[in-house]
């Protein structure tokens, strides 16, 4: 092999995942309660962003472990909780959302991240809005 071909196979390996943009990014959570009068709009932080991925040739012949794809999901996170106004006593008011504080490129782990794109997803307020800014 060429000299040329080698330093080019060190490097992509070596500095492959730092090509990756895997970081905390501003979000807005709309939650609402049947019961309540009002939505709440939440500004948090999500892990978001690009990690490199590898598409093997080779599918039948590897492991379906070997197949999975790195996505952007969190490091470390802590969950905060906001009261939603306007809810009756009977009702409970909290609600707790996660914050990310840094993120990684990994595997999606469905304990604590919807690994599933979904093509429709409501983010919206039908009833009047507050802002919670946390």
């Amino acid at each position: 092999m060429s000299p040329f071909f080698m330093m080019s196979l060190l490097f992509g390996l070596t500095f492959g995942q730092t090509a990756s943009i895997c970081a905390p990014s501003e979000y807005t959570i709309h939650v609402e309660k049947r019961e309540c009068a009002y939505c709440l709009a939440i500004n948090t932080t999500i892990c978001a962003g690009f990690c490199m991925t590898r598409d093997s040739n080779g599918k039948k012949l590897l492991l379906k472990s070997a197949l999975s794809q790195n996505v952007c999901t969190y490091k470390e996170m802590l969950y905060q909780t906001a009261l939603i106004p306007g809810c009756p006593h009977h009702t409970i008011p909290y609600y707790s959302y996660p914050v990310a504080i840094s993120c990684k490129c990994g595997k999606c782990n469905t304990d604590y991240s919807d690994c599933v794109h979904e093509k429709v997803r409501t983010n919206y307020c039908t009833k009047p809005q507050k802002l919670c800014n946390m």
